[in-house]
């Protein structure tokens, strides 16, 4: 810039000079006070005990089913056209759980029936699994964490998890896989308590008591192809894993 002294002409008495007042001090803006929870937020602990008592009271799957969908503790009800229990065999090795049903599960009343259900009957076909075995050894059973669909298929919110966790935990009781494939964020929030899908996957976990596999869901798979190889890499690890537990 042509600066070529670090110096001026005549030294400066830097204690000389005159003093210049502070900025005047700007008050704080108070904190933004806490949200206040609304009538159907206090209500959600009496619907979460409500839920809790028609899941152990039911027996049977069926009676589970029967008893989950009279349910009107989630608004979710209101809106959905059909209750998407669950497909599959449910004595199958390998419980697969997904997150909720979107519009043509909505419109079937069965988990995974899209776009994204029809690469999952392809994923697990490849390493010989499929929702139509009637040998347990070669089946997989199919739920998900709602069983009625959120509007725009939205993510599930915190109470509408909560009020489905009751009849979650006694589904998987009643079926009582080996297994569980965790298909997304949404089943490892239900599952592990924790998200981060493409940190989780691959490694085995503990949900509902048994060994719990993370997984990217078909979804993401379908709007990320290259993700499928390590897709391909997680279900060889639980096609061992089935062969290292053996059978029932």
């Amino acid at each position: 810039m042509g600066a070529d002294e670090p110096v001026l002409d005549a030294p400066v008495d830097r204690f000389d000079l005159a003093v210049v007042p502070a900025p005047p001090q700007i008050p704080l803006t108070p904190p933004a006070p806490a949200l206040t929870l609304t009538s159907g937020d206090d209500d959600l602990p009496a619907r979460v005990a409500q839920a809790e008592a028609l899941a152990a009271g039911a027996g049977t799957l069926d009676a589970l089913a029967a008893a989950q969908e009279r349910f009107d503790g989630i608004e979710l009800k209101k809106g959905a056209r059909n209750f998407c229990f669950a497909d599959g065999n449910p004595a199958a090795r390998v419980l697969i759980l997904g997150e909720a049903p979107g519009d043509e599960e909505d419109r079937q009343g069965r988990p995974f029936v899209g776009r994204a259900g029809q690469l999952l009957d392809k994923m697990f076909d490849a390493v010989g699994l499929s929702r139509q075995a009637v040998d347990a050894e070669k089946a997989i059973y199919i739920t998900n964490v709602l069983t009625w669909r959120p509007p725009g298929n939205r993510d599930p919110r915190p109470d509408e998890i909560a009020m489905s966790l009751p009849f979650l935990r006694r589904h998987i009781d009643l079926a009582a896989p080996d297994l569980i494939v965790l298909m997304g964020n949404i089943a490892c929030e239900a599952g592990l308590g924790r998200r981060g899908i493409l940190r989780l996957r691959g490694t085995w976990a503990e949900a509902f008591g048994r060994p719990a596999l993370p997984m990217t869901h078909p979804a993401y798979l379908l709007r990320n192809p290259p993700a499928k190889r390590e897709a391909w890499a997680d279900l060889l690890s639980l096609s061992a894993r089935l062969e290292g537990a053996g059978g029932r």
